[in-house]
């Protein structure tokens, strides 16, 4: 129990690990559910733009979707070969779900786990044209940005070395979502369509970032994992969102 304690208040002090061979069991069970969360997503999240590709109005917006796809599903495998230093059955966990489900459009299933993977909630709304393809990419790309803040900097250094290496390109990926919505945004039309875009998925990306007062989250501090709280986490996205859809008229 003492060397428990003591572990935990060198991971909440700043402390790292390096290998499975030296984490808790409790920090072994909290590291892989995270890792599963990021994974899953990132297999949805490529999913869904997979089936994004044809909207594409031209060969840019084409390759950029494409490119979205592309790299979602590297870093996917970039987490899950640290999961399979864990023990995980890397082949076996690709191929366990249908990561291109998703639920109807009009669901309300908030912060909701469903399906039987551990994808971030938002990830199982359907994306139903381009504008929206763009819109979701955007808002979400600006949630990465967030979080990556965090994931960056957790105690288990692998992973963070990892999620070090993802981070600019998930940066590029919200970079090349904002380039095609200052294209959309440019005409009325498109502008109005951007808006209902918005209005739809505001409220659900902003249910991945979790419950504010999460107890999940004051495990994870204690293991070093996560540093800032839920509602910290919301409302630096939201600042950046909302400076976004101002300089492009989309307020």
């Amino acid at each position: 129990m003492s060397d428990t304690m003591n572990i935990e208040d060198y991971l909440e002090q700043g402390g790292v690990l390096t290998s499975p061979a030296n984490v808790p069991a409790r920090y072994r069970g909290e590291l892989l559910r995270l890792m599963g969360s990021f994974v899953d997503s990132e297999l949805a999240g490529s999913a869904g733009f997979a089936a994004s590709i044809n909207f594409a109005p031209g060969i840019k917006e084409r390759i950029s979707a494409s490119r979205i796809t592309l790299e979602k599903a590297d870093h996917a495998e970039r987490v899950l070969d640290v999961m399979g230093s864990f023990g995980t059955d890397t082949g076996r966990y690709q191929k366990q779900h249908d990561w291109a489900a998703r639920v109807a459009r009009d669901a309300e299933i908030g912060t909701m786990r469903t399906g039987g993977d551990m994808r971030l909630s938002v990830f199982h709304y359907p994306i139903i044209g381009w504008t929206d393809a763009v819109v979701m990419n955007v808002l979400m790309g600006l949630a990465t940005g967030v979080q990556m803040t965090e994931l960056t900097r957790l105690s288990y250094a692998p992973l963070a070395e990892v999620f070090r290496e993802i981070a600019p390109r998930e940066a590029r990926h919200a970079e090349l979502g904002i380039e095609g919505l200052t294209r959309i945004a440019a005409t009325e039309e498109g502008r109005a369509e951007a808006m209902q875009s918005i209005a739809y998925w505001r409220p659900r990306v902003a249910s991945s970032f979790g419950l504010a007062g999460s107890q999940r989250f004051e495990t994870q501090k204690r293991f070093g994992l996560r540093r800032t709280p839920n509602e910290d986490l919301l409302a630096a996205w939201t600042d950046r969102l909302d400076t976004q859809l101002s300089a492009l008229n989309l307020t």
